[in-house]
């Protein structure tokens, strides 16, 4: 049973929407707020978020920004009553895997919701050897561990962080189409998996800031490459 937590401020639309979605087989998790929900979030542990945009004390925006810093293989559907072409880009730019403009009709959102949860268990795991450290530049990589280490800093690696990064080590120094990185490592070249690999890109260069030598070099329209000099 995959787990939601859902934020909503409206008790009566919430009540009504925790209701469908349990029937429709989701265990879910109702904060009233967006301060709530990220409260709950630690021990709620949940596969997937369903979050208002406009609510009180913490808005849908900034308690997704906090959730996805924290723990970014959560993906995020907003609920919205704006139809604001603003407020979508938005809300992909955060990392969100969908956006739902109400009103809508229930099985329209647990269908999106079902899609979310098959794309993201499709990741595909780029095989490692248990223990093997890799080295790039002055970076020791242990993607079984999932640590990437410089003399400064060490960092903790989510599973697809680690993932990317052995794919991208593996073909290093030539330029990678972005169909090839999302359906090796996402498992789906669609727009949403798109929006989430530049997220991740974006983390990743910020990873390696350390060490001049690396660089990852985006090509407009075409892919990027992941430089190792």
């Amino acid at each position: 049973m995959k787990h939601i937590l859902l934020a909503e401020d409206d008790i009566d639309y919430a009540s009504i929407l925790k209701q469908y979605l349990e029937i429709s087989g989701f265990k879910v998790t109702w904060a009233k707020d967006g301060a709530e929900a990220l409260e709950l979030y630690p021990t709620a542990k949940p596969d997937i978020c369903v979050f208002d945009v406009m609510m009180p004390k913490m808005d849908g925006f900034t308690l997704a920004e906090n959730i996805v810093a924290a723990y970014p293989e959560t993906p995020v559907v907003f609920l919205t009553a704006k139809g604001m072409k603003e407020d979508k880009i938005k809300g992909l730019k955060l990392g969100a895997d969908d956006y739902v403009v109400k009103p809508f009709e229930a099985d329209e959102l647990v269908l999106r919701i079902t899609n979310i949860l098959k794309r993201s268990q499709r990741t595909v795991a780029v095989p490692a050897e248990k223990g093997q450290t890799i080295t790039i530049g002055t970076y020791a990589f242990d993607a079984s561990n999932y640590t990437l280490t410089h003399p400064n800093i060490m960092h903790r690696l989510t599973e697809r962080e680690s993932h990317l990064i052995s794919y991208l080590f593996a073909n290093r120094n030539r330029m990678l189409k972005r169909e090839d990185i999302l359906l090796e490592v996402w498992g789906s070249d669609d727009f949403f998996s798109g929006r989430s690999m530049d997220v991740f890109i974006s983390r990743l260069r910020k990873y390696f800031s350390e060490d001049a030598s690396i660089a990852i070099t985006g090509y407009r329209g075409l892919g990027l490459e992941f430089i190792v000099k």
